[in-house]
């Protein structure tokens, strides 16, 4: 059985199934290769790791209804050194052969018996703006954590009021959130942040998502044109993160986000020796940094800063400050502390609804 189709639309499905395959050693060899299977004019391609999904179909003439798995790490690599033209791909009994002119790859196909399938859903689907999720996800992913030992902090969690909503990612030592008002109707849930990097990276290109929930099964599916990317929610108690929000501030700083970014990576240089910590003096309208017991004045950056309230010295990991920083696209930023032993609040001047919060390292010196 022969499949004509252009290189460029299958290389981009397999390469993005590819993403939703499992990595794991541990993993049968059938999760780590991708499902093709064709019905009723098209070409369906699934792929998992049985937190995620991801199902797409390409249009192709069927003689008859079949299925494969491929491992696709070969195939990709094979396909990426072809003309981006007409491709012809041939379906034996235990190979698939893809040609272009004289040049033939063949691969390997296994056995499509035990590929597990996404879940269906039946619930409504909503319409979110795609804009809504490029923007303002981002500032929030960076914080969520990468210990899979800690799985309930490695989500996002979605907390919907109703009237807004409050979006939420904490490591345990920093912490983002961003508030919704009206316009978003994503229920309350905790998705892994790592699907919803991917999910935006495929997004970007987009003017809306299409998205549906299954409370029963416990899964949600974004849908971006002919692309369904599925996740299992993460189970369990959010941390209650309303607690490390300061209600009170004594010291208030207005920054210029371009030189704390520069001063930031300067002072870097040397606090790498000094465990990453970076020491921030707000005093007289100016902001001094320095590394963690480093008294030479060589080593120091010093801005000028509009400032409010009491004096203030405050450590804290140079790499916390440096992803906020990075992530935020703005010109000044806030910074408001109630003493050196409290959560630090950053806020932008261009997102009200946006704050991110750094604990504070305590020194002796």
């Amino acid at each position: 059985m022969k499949i004509n189709t252009q290189r460029d639309v299958f290389l981009n499905k397999i390469n993005i199934a590819s993403h939703f395959t499992s990595n794991k050693l541990s993993s049968t060899a059938i999760l780590q290769g991708i499902l093709c299977k064709e019905e009723k004019d098209e070409l369906h391609i699934y792929s998992t790791n049985l937190k995620t999904y991801y199902h797409s179909k390409i249009k192709v003439p069927v003689e008859k209804n079949t299925e494969f798995v491929i491992e696709p790490r070969k195939i990709i690599e094979f396909l990426n050194f072809l003309e981006p033209r007409e491709l012809i791909i041939e379906i034996k009994e235990k190979q698939i052969v893809f040609s272009q002119g004289k040049t033939k790859g063949a691969f390997p196909l296994m056995s499509a018996s035990d590929f597990p399938l996404p879940p269906k859903i039946q619930e409504k689907e909503e319409k979110i703006n795609s804009k809504l999720l490029l923007k303002n996800l981002p500032l929030v992913l960076f914080a969520a954590s990468a210990d899979e030992t800690r799985p309930i902090l490695t989500g996002v969690n979605f907390v919907n009021s109703g009237e807004s909503m409050i979006i939420v990612a904490t490591d345990g030592f920093r912490l983002s959130l961003l508030k919704e008002k009206g316009g978003v109707s994503i229920p309350s849930m905790i998705i892994p942040s790592d699907f919803i990097d991917e999910l935006l990276r495929y997004a970007k290109d987009s003017k809306e998502i299409r998205m549906s929930f299954s409370r029963e099964e416990k899964i949600t599916l974004f849908t971006v044109e002919d692309d369904e990317f599925y996740s299992r929610l993460i189970e369990g108690e959010f941390p209650p993160f309303e607690r490390v929000i300061p209600t009170e501030v004594k010291t208030k700083i207005v920054a210029d986000r371009s030189e704390l970014l520069r001063n930031t990576k300067l002072i870097s240089v040397f606090a790498r020796d000094f465990s990453s910590v970076v020491v921030c003096k707000f005093s007289k309208n100016t902001l001094s940094m320095r590394p963690k017991k480093e008294a030479s004045e060589e080593n120091t950056a010093e801005q000028e800063v509009e400032m409010e309230g009491d004096e203030q010295q405050v450590a804290m990991n140079y790499k916390f400050l440096l992803d906020f920083l990075n992530h935020a696209d703005c010109k000044k930023v806030t910074i408001e502390i109630l003493r050196s032993d409290a959560p630090l609040v950053l806020r932008t001047d261009n997102n009200p609804q946006f704050l991110h919060i750094i604990m504070p390292v305590r020194i002796q010196e």
